[in-house]
């Protein structure tokens, strides 16, 4: 499913969000004016190896989250960080944003290296910002169950559907989770664990991190002409 919009208003200005967005478009530009070998030795320079996070690599940590796979790859993350992100920042309030998105992608990080390592795969770097957005979905979801998100959902492109926040966040989650179980983490491609442990990092974290008074947007009359 690809989400189009959501139907919950902000109060501020997303900044966190946006300059998310930005940092991790400039580093995805800068990976196209490499060439293959470039491509390659930044990527393992940059990414994370299942090990790094155990050698307390926590620089590459970081660093893996702004670096991308593909064209698709950074489409799908901000289009869901800007639709999803701006929201949970709102609630948060701007450091707490920041604090949780990291925290998130440790939590990725952490669960996808366990995996990869269990299962032998110690070469292939895990890159992407997915994991501490599948932290800021489970806190979206927690958050605003019941606003509506505006999705097309293939191969029905020309149709949008309109589906509470619980629902196509809920039908993610359990997709993430079918393909965890069915693709073994040596293939390489999707980090599907990363995602599995960024959700429950954020879905866990936003219990903490929420201030004690909680954002009137939670209560708000949503707009029916989404």
């Amino acid at each position: 499913m690809i989400p189009i919009k959501d139907d919950i208003p902000t109060r501020t200005t997303p900044v966190i969000t946006i300059t998310l967005i930005v940092i991790n478009t400039l580093v995805f530009l800068y990976e196209m004016t490499l060439s293959p070998q470039e491509l390659e030795i930044f990527v393992h320079k940059y990414g994370l190896l299942p090990m790094d996070i155990f050698q307390l690599r926590f620089d590459k940590v970081i660093t893996s989250m702004f670096i991308h796979g593909g064209i698709a790859h950074i489409l799908g993350n901000m289009l869901f960080l800007w639709i999803f992100g701006n929201n949970v920042e709102d609630a948060l309030g701007k450091i707490r944003f920041i604090i949780f998105y990291i925290i998130s992608g440790f939590g990725a990080a952490l669960l996808q290296s366990i995996v990869s390592i269990a299962e032998g795969s110690l070469n292939i770097p895990m890159v992407g910002a997915s994991g501490a957005i599948s932290g800021v979905l489970a806190a979206y979801m927690k958050l605003y169950p019941h606003a509506r998100v505006a999705a097309i959902i293939p191969p029905f492109f020309f149709m949008v559907f309109v589906l509470p926040a619980w629902f196509f966040i809920g039908y993610w989650f359990v997709i993430q989770v079918l393909y965890a179980m069915i693709v073994p983490s040596s293939l390489g491609g999707v980090a599907w664990y990363a995602h599995i442990g960024g959700f429950i990092t954020g879905w866990v974290l936003i219990n903490y991190l929420l201030p004690k008074k909680k954002p009137k947007l939670v209560f708000y009359s949503y707009d029916t002409r989404i």
